[in-house]
């Protein structure tokens, strides 16, 4: 394992300018090409199953909720298949299953149908997705040790790829369905035909460093490894915090202006700023602050997003000047993220057991989607209580200063 612990400015200043390798620019640009075929269709499901398919609204939540858990909560056990049998056959596997989802979904008229694509749906994501990202992390090191520069700056790069396709797909979606969500679907389906067959081809059969290890013993060696549980727990207070956007945010925004039509302009804003932005403050906080020291800022800066919002509750304001505390904490929770994001993936190297990376990576995102899960339901809870309005989000802005006295020590 590789320490992040020293920030080597020299080593970094002769990295500059340093390619990324072939294998390192093909995981970004899939990364790109996952979210524009994903995004093509997700945002516009609820919607379809409640009107061409005809759920009730009780039945809609439900199968998002099915499709989140078969995502972020096998992301484990997509990891864990990448340790044992290296990452071609899972990613490859993940784009056929997605491709079969997509098609399903397109067809699929009965609750049953729709149930199982989008549980297909789902699972592929939680195959190729900790599969992609544990390599980008170990590559990273790899960079880094090379004298490449410092390795959040291929996280934050593949971020930034994340996100533009988050930003492309639901324009490419919202094109396709003036036609019918059926073709939408099968658009999504042929970007991840394009994916896999780039794959096929570029992907190498074996990757020079990973070594594959067998399954048993690597679970038990994570759930006694306090410092990265640390790591869990505060990153998964960060991604709450991020899902609020579709849970506080839109109670907000209606209040201030009556509907939630200003909801797409604030999504755009987070996603430009991200697309625009992430690279240049990555590169700021990585001569300017160690690892832990970009976390706990980057959860400051959250907690006072949500702090603009509560300290503005009481005035009561409406109209355009009534969405400028939701415009400042999408604006603080975004520049949060940019200085958590990268770090912490950064950081699952180092903590991880030699082997287990894939393993690792996968319960980042699936003990933080638990985390997420409780917290979402508490959280609705506390804004149907009828306390003052500021109150639940205090209490939410207390979330991620918590959390920031959660995480690890450097050494």
């Amino acid at each position: 394992m590789i320490s992040l612990s020293g920030r080597r400015p020299a080593l970094r200043a002769a990295g500059r300018g340093t390619p990324l390798s072939p294998l390192l620019r093909l995981l970004v640009l899939t990364q790109l090409a996952f979210n524009v075929g994903f995004f093509a269709v997700l945002p516009f499901l609820a919607e379809h199953l409640g009107t061409s398919v005809g759920l009730a609204g009780w039945l809609v939540g439900f199968v998002l909720g099915l499709r989140t858990f078969s995502q972020q909560g096998l992301f484990v056990v997509g990891g864990a298949l990448a340790d044992r049998y290296g990452i071609r056959p899972v990613v490859l596997t993940g784009c056929l299953l997605r491709i079969a989802g997509f098609v399903w979904l397109g067809f699929a008229e009965r609750t049953w149908a729709v149930i199982g694509a989008v549980l297909l749906i789902g699972f592929a994501a939680a195959l190729f997705s900790p599969a992609v990202e544990s390599e980008v992390a170990r590559q990273a090191v790899v960079w880094e040790a090379a004298g490449g520069g410092d390795r959040t700056r291929v996280l934050a790069l593949f971020t930034v790829a994340g996100q533009a396709g988050a930003f492309v797909g639901p324009l490419l979606g919202a094109l396709l369905l003036a036609v019918d969500f059926r073709t939408a679907c099968l658009a999504g389906a042929a970007v991840f035909v394009l994916v896999l067959a780039g794959h096929a081809r570029l992907l190498p059969q074996h990757i020079p460093g990973r070594e594959r290890v067998r399954f048993g013993g690597g679970a038990r060696l994570l759930l006694r490894n306090r410092r990265f549980l640390a790591l869990c727990c505060a990153y998964g207070a960060y991604l709450l915090a991020y899902n609020q956007l579709y849970l506080a945010l839109p109670a907000e925004v209606e209040r201030a202006a009556g509907s939630q039509a200003p909801l797409a302009w604030l999504f755009a804003l987070s996603s430009l700023l991200v697309v625009g932005a992430q690279l240049p403050v990555t590169r700021w906080a990585g001569r300017r602050l160690a690892p832990r020291r970009s976390m706990v800022a980057g959860l400051g800066l959250i907690a006072a997003g949500f702090a603009a919002v509560a300290l503005a509750r009481p005035a009561g304001w409406t109209g355009a000047g009534g969405l400028a505390p939701a415009a400042a904490f999408v604006g603080l929770l975004t520049l949060g993220q940019m200085l958590v994001a990268p770090v912490a993936r950064a950081w699952v190297p180092d903590l991880a057991e030699d082997g287990r990376l894939g393993l690792y990576t996968g319960a980042l995102s699936s003990v933080s989607g638990l985390i997420v899960l409780a917290g979402s339901s508490a959280t609705g809870l506390l804004l149907d209580t009828g306390l003052p309005a500021a109150v639940p989000w205090l209490v939410l802005a207390a979330v991620p200063l918590a959390a920031a006295g959660l995480l690890p020590r450097r050494d």
